[in-house]
């Protein structure tokens, strides 16, 4: 059959329209030559595969002669790309047809047009931890961090040109941001330029605070709004604080790491608190009322007579805010009967008296 256009997008052969092309498209962005990581060979191989599968009548032939048939509308034709690439067809144009890869994926993969040097200098994203406390975390706070991290340079507006206007036209694209390249002499291929990375532009005069980088390191404080209910290892986006981006680009963004400090007496399940009380077999057995901690405050509980060991008491509403939702969750009161190992001789006598007394009255049990 030749090449395997089902194992080259990763599909079954009884794979839907809809399944090649989301295949097609992620592994079209994987290796777009545009990216740094981007393979050209793979991405033609990528290509040609789509151009059959997801043409209902060029699969029909594929599946029934492969790819080394050549009959009348069949993949053979000297294509550069291999069998079954139809430039034609694909971009509409003929041979040495010039088309714009970021142009033809651009809108699928979100971005891609003549000023395609922007994303790939957009500032870092920056990860710090922060801690807070259960209360904190309970009812929401607001924090101030302290970072060093890069900013705009305010001189020259983070383009690196002196005073911000600084600029010649970029001489290896003639301003527009793509420079041509011809491939297997076949058709040519729109990529950003290297030299002003598809800005169209380079900097005459260099900014003399940053050297031209677009940004300056410096120390920031920033508020961190932590919303009621966060939970441990979750993280706070705030878009656009992370790192300048070079030369105008947009900046990254800073992710905060939530850690909550553990505190004792309670354990976190999802938006209940659980907390466990041992008390005495005596006050389990005659009743009595113990003061519970909350996260709001202390609180009396009656323990009723009778009380056996692991009983659980549901305090409503003394738990977790619900994370972007209304109401609280509740805290789960666990109460462990103690039993005491070791006894004074006038507690084993009390015991025993107690003892007698419960076996006359329960001799079912025996």
């Amino acid at each position: 059959m030749g090449k395997d256009y089902y194992k080259i997008l990763g599909v079954e052969k009884g794979a839907n329209d809809a399944d090649i092309k989301r295949a097609f498209r992620k592994l079209a962005h994987e290796h777009h030559p545009d990216k740094a990581s981007g393979d050209i060979e793979k991405f033609k191989e990528i290509n040609e595969a789509y151009q059959v599968l997801g043409n209902k009548e060029k699969r029909q032939q594929y599946d029934q002669f492969g790819t080394t048939f050549d009959g009348q509308g069949g993949m053979g034709g000297g294509n550069p790309f291999g069998q079954g690439f139809d430039f034609s067809q694909g971009f509409g144009g003929g041979q040495n047809a010039d088309f714009d890869l970021g142009d033809i994926f651009g809108s699928m993969f979100g971005g891609g047009g003549p000023a395609g040097g922007g994303r790939a200098n957009r500032g870092t994203d920056i990860e710090v931890e922060l801690d807070i406390s259960l209360k904190e975390a309970v009812f929401g706070t607001s924090k101030n961090i302290s970072i060093r991290k890069e900013n705009s340079c305010e001189p020259c507006k983070g383009t690196g040109a002196d005073k911000g206007d600084s600029f010649d036209q970029c001489k290896s694209c003639a301003g527009s941001g793509r420079i041509s390249t011809t491939v297997l002499g076949t058709f040519r291929m729109q990529t950003v330029c290297p030299d002003c990375k598809g800005q169209g532009k380079t900097i005459k005069d260099k900014c003399g605070n940053c050297s031209a980088t677009g940004v300056t390191t410096e120390n920031v404080d920033i508020n961190v709004e932590i919303p009621a209910g966060i939970d441990n290892g979750q993280a706070i986006r705030l878009a656009g604080q992370g790192n300048a981006g070079k030369n105008g680009a947009p900046a990254g963004d800073l992710y905060a790491n939530i850690v909550v400090v553990a505190e004792k007496g309670f354990e976190r399940q999802g938006f209940d608190l659980i907390s466990e009380y041992d008390i005495p077999f005596t006050m389990a057995a005659l009743g009595s009322q113990i003061e519970v901690k909350t996260i709001d405050g202390k609180v009396k509980l009656k323990i009723p007579a009778g009380t056996p060991s692991a009983k659980k008491f549901i305090l409503k509403g003394k738990g977790v805010n619900r994370l972007k939702s209304r109401g609280r969750g509740d805290q789960v009161v666990i109460i462990n009967v103690d039993v005491p190992t070791k006894l004074s001789k006038k507690q084993k006598q009390l015991l025993e008296e107690l003892n007698k007394e419960l076996i006359k009255d329960k001799k079912s049990w025996f």
